[in-house]
């Protein structure tokens, strides 16, 4: 299927009362935020960043040992950021899918695919065990193709994944339409297993609050400045205090980066997303969709969707921006253009229907790297330790990355640490001024994929060779 970008004015009049706020973060359970840090103190292990990536670092620790003194510092409110703007989209991969994961470290996939269900089966536990409301709903996902030429590619899935050990179903046109009824629908595989739908700042709340139970000590509405080793100590610099702590752990995501090398690696690109308001009875029958599975298309420029337990769909991707000079703020989280035209395209996939309107929109950064998948490092004599590079899949892998990190800053041998993948790092993005117009061009190659039965041009070619490529 070949969306137009033209949206319409169904598409238009659907968008034209919505609120430009996160849906997920629009929610009268959020809880009261706590006060901010105003001292220096001392810890163990000061975490920098309350999203899933941190409160996992944070919890992890508490569980290991108790008694270790760990702080936590959040620039603004925790889930606020990438953690509660997502899909919810719960993964058991690790690498970002398994061809991007094979075509890097085939050797290793085997294990990996192993460490990624553990992982997600660890997410379902901490969920179970801290009694956290956050719809977690083990639903899977449908791939689906919407062009003849991804049908055959998709049909070859099930084999290729049951080598690492992974699950998945071909479902034939009528197969898949029986479970969702679009008509663009060509086909598809179903991954059961390996895939949870959640609300994701509701996990994020959770996990505070099973961090706070912990004995974690949480400072909201306090961004760190700067990080600078101190002897044997890491202090974090915030404008009201400062944090020395034995070891240090950064997880800021598409924040700007308190670590000069970490810009080296990643560029912030906005991600779009809308919800509807709550479809009416007849409305579900057209459409079917009882599993509550999330779905996306095979294309280059994909959308990801889902349902939610109040018979909303979360509608969203297609477009990656990326804001020259790695912008980044409130001003990028609105686009009209994109809103109009996501609208178009759900339209163009369930025309059945007709006059639903959007209640939210919104968008967020992600923290993409060339990769398209976590990396780590080390640094101040490894007292410090960082996670980051994720694009747009750290709801289930943010754990994984908080593990990684407390293994490195224990210097401890695990099957984890003896990874190639994390023991490698991506190949960095080119600086400004380059860096804009070879993403602008990336992006306008994947779209002339998209619209030419996937043949992908000499650039993208290029970019395959050397590893170095951009993900929406």
């Amino acid at each position: 299927m070949i969306f137009s970008n033209n949206p319409g004015s169904e598409a238009l009049k659907a968008v034209r009362d919505m609120i430009l706020v996160p849906y997920w973060l629009d929610d009268p359970t959020r809880p009261a935020p706590v006060p901010g840090l105003e001292k220096t103190t001392t810890a163990d292990l000061v975490v920098i960043g309350g999203g899933f990536t941190g409160l996992w670092t944070a919890l992890l620790t508490k569980e290991a040992n108790p008694v270790r003194d760990v702080v936590l510092l959040e620039g603004g409110l925790v889930g606020q950021g990438a953690s509660g703007r997502n899909g919810g989209f719960v993964a058991a991969s690790l690498t970002h899918g398994l061809e991007n994961g094979r075509s890097r470290w085939p050797g290793e996939m085997n294990t990996l695919v192993r460490l990624g269900y553990e992982n997600l089966e660890a997410i379902a536990d901490a969920v179970r065990r801290y009694t956290i409301d956050c719809d977690f709903i083990r639903s899977g996902e449908l791939l689906v193709a919407t062009e003849p030429y991804q049908v055959e590619d998709l049909r070859g899935f099930p084999a290729a994944a049951a080598i690492y050990g992974e699950e998945l179903t071909w479902l034939e046109q009528n197969e898949l339409q029986a479970m969702v009824n679009s008509p663009i629908y060509l086909g598809g595989v179903y991954n059961s297993h390996g895939v949870a739908m959640v609300n994701p700042a509701r996990l994020a709340w959770g996990l505070r609050r099973a961090c706070l139970e912990q004995g974690v000590r949480l400072y909201e509405n306090t961004p760190v400045t700067h990080l600078e080793e101190q002897g044997s100590a890491v202090a974090a610099f915030t404008p009201h205090g400062v944090v020395k702590a034995r070891q240090a752990a950064l997880a800021s995501n598409a924040y700007p980066a308190l670590l000069k090398r970490l810009g080296y690696y990643i560029v912030p690109v906005y991600d779009y997303a809308l919800m509807t308001e709550p479809l009416s009875v007849a409305q579900r029958a057209k459409i079917g969709w009882s599993g509550r599975q999330g779905i996306s298309d095979c294309a280059n420029q994909f959308h990801y969707y889902r349902m939610t337990q109040d018979g909303r769909i979360l509608w969203g991707g297609y477009d990656a921006v990326y804001y020259r000079g790695n912008g980044f703020g409130p001003e990028y989280e609105q686009n009209m253009a994109t809103f109009q035209k996501l609208a178009g395209h759900f339209f163009q996939t369930f025309p059945q229907l007709s006059g639903l309107r959007f209640s939210h929109g919104w968008g967020g950064a992600i923290d993409t790297c060339s990769r398209f998948c976590v990396f780590w490092d080390t640094l101040h004599h490894g007292r410090t330790a960082y996670a980051a590079g994720f694009t747009g899949l750290g709801v289930g892998a943010s754990r994984f990355g908080a593990q990684v990190m407390l293994d490195l800053l224990a210097k401890l041998d695990t099957p984890r640490t003896r990874l190639k993948m994390v023991r490698s790092k991506p190949i960095p993005f080119p600086p400004e001024p380059l860096r804009a117009p070879i993403i602008r061009l990336t992006q306008a190659s994947l779209n002339q994929a998209d619209a030419n039965q996937g043949r992908r041009n000499l650039w993208l070619r290029v970019l395959d060779a050397l590893g170095l490529g951009f993900d929406s």
